[in-house]
């Protein structure tokens, strides 16, 4: 593969691809008008996630790097599991064994980096007495 600059979808627009695999390229107005494009074909993939994830790094910006790793990982799930997740996240709706029981399915299903970040909020949630 050549080498990327960002913006991604604005040099090598055939290097990028879709969660479905399409390339950037192909994500046209008049795919979509023709009734071409599903949703899978214009959703990111983590391929893509993770190579902004390195341009935000190096362009000074490790937080919205991890971001960018969380939401790599992340895509390997559907949308109503990611909104449990976020739900059981917000203080005082899970208890801390149900944050570990996530902890360990998402570390169990490849996604270690929010696995962690769930088991930093469990320890918060807990200093603060906002779970028990």
């Amino acid at each position: 593969m050549a080498e990327l600059s960002y913006p991604l979808a604005a040099g090598s627009r055939a290097e990028v691809r879709t969660a479905s695999e399409k390339s950037v390229a192909e994500i046209t107005l008049d795919a979509a008008v023709s009734g071409d494009l599903r949703p899978g074909d214009v959703a990111i993939s983590a391929d893509t996630l993770r190579l902004q994830a390195g341009f935000a790094e190096r362009g000074g910006n490790p937080q919205l790097g991890e971001n960018l790793r969380r939401a790599a990982e992340l895509v390997a799930f559907d949308d109503d599991e990611v909104l449990r997740f976020y739900e059981m996240l917000r203080p005082g709706r899970s208890s801390a064994a149900e944050l570990d029981s996530l902890a360990s399915m998402l570390a169990a299903r490849g996604a270690e980096r929010c696995a962690s970040l769930v088991r930093e909020a469990r320890d918060a949630y807990l200093r603060r007495g906002l779970i028990a």
